[in-house]
C-alpha cells in the first residue's frame, strides 16, 4: 500500500473507499405512517355526511314543530279552561232580558267565579256575522245572548250544581264548560307527538341503512387490508373501533351541520314573527302557531338530536363491521 508525503512532512496512509461512508453522519429515517383503514376523505364519506345532515335537519324541524303544536295547544287549553259560557236563548212567553239578569245572578252566587260579563245584543249578533254575513236584519232571528264567566284559578266551580240551578230558574239557559274543545286539543297534541316520534323513528332507520351501506362499501374497498390485519392477529374490536371512530366523526359533523341549520331556521322565524308582530298577518300567524319559539328546551332537544345521530351512526357502523368480520372467520 503506497503512502503519500503531505506538505507538513507527515506520512498519511489512504483509507478504503467505505471509510468515508463510516465517517458520514447517519440521517434519521422518519417512519412511514401507515394508511388509515378507513379513508379520511372520500366521496362516500361526503355523501354520508350530507345524508346525516339532511336527516338531522328534518328530525330537528319535526321536533320543533311538535313542541310548538304542544305549546300552542297547551296555551289554548289554558285560555279556554279559564272561561265558561252561558247561552240564554229566546223563548216564547219569556223575557230574555229578565232571563239574562237571573242567569247572571245565579252565576255570581256560585263559588269559584271571578267575573261575569254579559254580551249585549249587538255583540251577540256580531258573533254570527262571519257565518251569516253583514247587512242582514237579525231582529227576527232567535240570536242567543252570551254570558262569559271567568273562573278563579285553582278553584273551579261545581258545574253540575250550577247547571241544575240554571235549569230550575232559567230554562232557556245552557252552560258550556268547553270540555269537548279541551279534549280535542289534548288529542291533537297527543297525535302531533305520536306523529313526531314516528317521523323520528323513520329518520333514524334511514340513517342506519345509509351508514350500513357506507360501512360495507368502505370494508369492500379495504378488504385486503382488513384480512391481513385479521390474520396477523388484529382483534375484531380493533378493526371495528377504527370504523366506529371514523363514522362517529362523520355522524357528528353531519349532525352539527343539520342541527345548526335547524337552529338558524327557528331563530330566523322567531325574529320574523317578532318583526311582524302587531300586523294582521302576524297576529293571525301567532294565533295559529304561537310565537314560533321553541324555547331553551327546544334548542337543547336539537343538540341532543345531534349527539343521537352521531351515536346511531357509530353504533350502526360497528354492528356492520362485526357482522362482516364474522363472515371472514
Amino acid at each position: 500500500m503506497s503512502t503519500t508525503e503531505p506538505l507538513d512532512g507527515r506520512t498519511e496512509t489512504p483509507g478504503e473507499p467505505w471509510d468515508d461512508l463510516e465517517a458520514m453522519p447517519l440521517r434519521a429515517q422518519e417512519p412511514q405512517s401507515a394508511g388509515a383503514i378507513v379513508p379520511k376523505s372520500s366521496i362516500a364519506g361526503r355523501s354520508l355526511t350530507a345524508v346525516v345532515a339532511i336527516m338531522t335537519f328534518l328530525a330537528a324541524l319535526t321536533a320543533g314543530a311538535v313542541m310548538m303544536v304542544i305549546g300552542a295547544a297547551s296555551d289554548w287549553r289554558s285560555d279556554v279552561g279559564r272561561e265558561v259560557t252561558i247561552q240564554v236563548r229566546p223563548m216564547t212567553g219569556r223575557d230574555i232580558d229578565a232571563d239574562v239578569r237571573k242567569a247572571v245572578e245565579i252565576t255570581r252566587a256560585a263559588p269559584g267565579i271571578a267575573d261575569v260579563r254579559v254580551y249585549t245584543k249587538e255583540e251577540s249578533e256580531r258573533l254570527v256575522q262571519p257565518w251569516l254575513g253583514n247587512g242582514l236584519n237579525l231582529d227576527e232571528l232567535p240570536i242567543p245572548r252570551m254570558i262569559v264567566v271567568t273562573l278563579l284559578p285553582g278553584a273551579p266551580p261545581d258545574f253540575a250544581a250550577l247547571r241544575q240551578a240554571l235549569a230550575a230558574q232559567v230554562p232557556s239557559a245552557s252552560l258550556d264548560d268547553h270540555r269537548r274543545w279541551i279534549a280535542r286539543m289534548r288529542d291533537m297534541a297527543e297525535a302531533a307527538a305520536a306523529g313526531g316520534l314516528a317521523i323520528l323513528a323513520l329518520v333514524l332507520a334511514v340513517t342506519m341503512l345509509s351508514v350500513t351501506f357506507a360501512t360495507r362499501g368502505a370494508m369492500a374497498t379495504n378488504r385486503p387490508i382488513i384480512e391481513v390485519l385479521h390474520y396477523v392477529g388484529a382483534t375484531d374490536g380493533f378493526v371495528a373501533g377504527q370504523f366506529q371512530r371514523h363514522f362517529l366523526a362523520l355522524g357528528f359533523k353531519g349532525g352539527a351541520i343539520g342541527g345548526g341549520a335547524a337552529i338558524v331556521f327557528f331563530g330566523v322565524m322567531q325574529a320574523s314573527n317578532a318583526w311582524f308582530a302587531g300586523t294582521p298577518g302576524g297576529d293571525q300567524f301567532e294565533a295559529m302557531f304561537g310565537s314560533f319559539s321553541i324555547g331553551a328546551t327546544g334548542y337543547l332537544a336539537i343538540l341532543g338530536q345531534i349527539v343521537l345521530m352521531a351515536l346511531v351512526t357509530a353504533l350502526a357502523s360497528r354492528h356492520t363491521v362485526n357482522r362482516t368480520l364474522e363472515s371472514i372467520d
